[in-house]
């Protein structure tokens, strides 16, 4: 557990620092709900690295909570996970089919678990 908090503390650095490094991004005119008061170039970055992509609506909802869902499948698309292996194979409840490869990948590899119950609890990310 202690190297998956190293490796995932070292990936989110990278990633931050990429977020940095960029001087020019299109993420204001891609989603209608950024703007100028919104870390422009960090969700450029999170979107062109295949990390974060908004939602389906078009919009990135920059101030909106994150669920344990979202959160999981940002954590498979960083970690790169096979989630295709684990589409289908929905041990948890409460996980629409949609996220199932996502949580079940991540859960997997115990980035995350369940709250009990044969449930993964789908409230926001604390």
């Amino acid at each position: 557990m202690r190297n998956l908090k190293r490796a995932l503390s070292l990936t989110l650095a990278s990633v931050m620092l990429l977020g940095m490094m960029v001087l020019g991004t299109s993420a204001a005119a891609a989603y209608p709900d950024v703007t100028d008061e919104h870390n422009v170039e960090a969700i450029g970055v999170l979107q062109a690295v295949g990390v974060m992509s908004g939602s389906n609506n078009g919009n990135f909802n920059p101030d909106s909570k994150i669920s344990r869902i979202e959160m999981a499948i940002v954590m498979a698309n960083l970690l790169d996970l096979d989630v295709n292996y684990f589409q289908g194979q929905n041990t948890f409840s409460d996980v629409p089919d949609w996220a199932s490869g996502y949580v079940n990948a991540c859960a997997a590899h115990g980035i995350v678990s369940g709250v009990g119950g044969g449930r993964f609890g789908t409230g926001n990310v604390t």
